[in-house]
């Protein structure tokens, strides 16, 4: 059964979403949509986005759809300019959209690396940067950016990832507190996924004499506990709660402790699990 939020009021916000072809962020669209939010959402799966927009129609506002590459700074300063004159008004912005990628240091190429801090760390850095004058503007803005669980621990065979993920959650937290600082109306929050069953990691690219797919598989089996609809839920009631950090899972949550305690700890627990679920290739061997 759905939640219900806290006592702040969705309807007619503005409500920008990148990766709103799918997953978590279509299961954003759909929850927002049904608490009456006006949505501008974004992919660069232009298909995915329009069925998404399917599934929002007639349960709130107003839905804008556009396909777009958060990689693409000129196209996102075009397209936040756009949603303001279109909507009149821009009020939160949910930074989703993200790759996955599969590949020890020694193994990943440099262009694999730089593809994904391009779309995870410098989209979020493009999207919020665009929007952020907007936000400021509207006297009641909030900045949700999805980092995950691989942004509070480290895993084997996800340095990019990782690396992308870090950033981040480092670039959210500091900009909430420069929020503070300047007294702008604009809350920020850093939400950290635990497993989600999304499409992510099934449309994942790896190295070279890495098995992305059964990768994907083992990940699905193992580590996706939780529906992207739950997923929104608990993003939508940390939003409500004006939260800064938002943990998705009881593994998030413990991971997140175990980090905080033991750093060194929670490195060692993060290669028992890769040598557990087989994700990481024994020595000597090819995935």
């Amino acid at each position: 059964m759905t939640r219900k939020p806290h006592d702040v009021s969705f309807s007619g916000k503005t409500v920008v979403i990148t990766g709103a072809g799918s997953g978590i962020g279509r299961a954003l669209a759909v929850r927002l949509a049904g608490l009456g939010a006006d949505l501008a959402l974004c992919d660069v799966d232009g298909d995915g986005v329009e069925a998404t927009a399917v599934r929002c129609e007639g349960l709130g506002g107003r839905v804008r759809t556009d396909r777009l590459d958060v990689t693409e700074r000129r196209a996102v300063l075009a397209y936040a300019q756009e949603i303001r004159a279109h909507f009149g008004t821009v009020n939160q912005v949910y930074n989703n959209a993200g790759i996955a990628y599969y590949g020890e240091v020694e193994r990943e190429s440099f262009k694999d690396i730089e593809r994904v801090l391009d779309v995870n760390f410098w989209g979020v850095v493009n999207v919020t940067k665009a929007f952020l004058p907007h936000l400021i503007a509207s006297g009641d803005g909030h900045v949700v950016n999805v980092s995950s669980l691989f942004g509070l621990i480290t895993y084997p065979g996800q340095s990019a990832y990782n690396a992308s993920k870090f950033a981040v959650r480092g670039f959210t937290e500091c900009l909430r507190q420069e929020m503070l600082l300047a007294r702008h109306p604009v809350r920020v929050t850093c939400v950290h996924p635990g497993g989600i069953r999304t499409a992510v990691a099934r449309n994942a690219t790896a190295a070279e004499g890495m098995d992305a797919a059964r990768i994907a598989r083992a990940f699905d089996r193992r580590l996706a506990l939780h529906s992207p609809e739950m997923a929104a839920d608990t993003i939508v009631e940390g939003v409500a709660a004006h939260r800064a950090r938002v943990l998705i899972g009881a593994e998030a949550k413990a991971l997140d402790l175990l980090g905080r305690i033991s750093p060194t700890g929670s490195q060692r627990f993060g290669t028992w699990m890769s040598r557990l679920i087989r994700l990481a290739p024994r020595p000597g061997r090819t995935a």
